[in-house]
């Protein structure tokens, strides 16, 4: 074989290497970018344009909001407020998700509230998880 058959043999195989890697690669990472608190899942709350998702791991409670339809940039917010103590809050113009936020919470009650385009969920009120 000459040298030019070689290097593109060379070629060829790094770029059919690299294709199967980013293909298994990139769906872990949209897994991992959908559930990016720690702990388990105690609470999911629908609405009509998201879902506000709350996990909880030992005193601490993290919460994301999930859009309906990932991949457009539009208005998104979640908030997390341990009774007694300040909210912790994330907002902007994402594709995927807002927040995560996390408080420790211990054993207090929290009000958490969610929103992604005009579509809003609020506990209206202190509740326990």
């Amino acid at each position: 074989m000459k040298s030019g058959a070689i290097r593109r043999l060379a070629v060829g195989l790094a770029v059919t290497v690299a294709a199967g890697v980013l293909g298994v690669a990139v769906p872990g990472q949209a897994q991992a970018a959908a559930s990016s608190c720690e702990g388990r899942k105690v609470r999911t709350f629908p609405f009509e344009t998201g879902t506000v998702e709350v996990y909880r791991r030992g005193g601490y409670v993290c919460a994301v909001t999930l859009p309906k339809r990932p991949g457009v940039r539009q208005y998104m917010r979640v908030s997390l407020r341990a009774y007694a103590l300040q909210p912790v809050e994330d907002a902007g113009r994402y594709k995927y998700r807002a927040g995560p936020v996390t408080v420790h919470a211990g054993q207090r009650k929290l009000w958490i509230k969610g929103a992604v385009g005009r579509g809003t969920f609020d506990t209206e009120g202190w509740i326990r998880l």
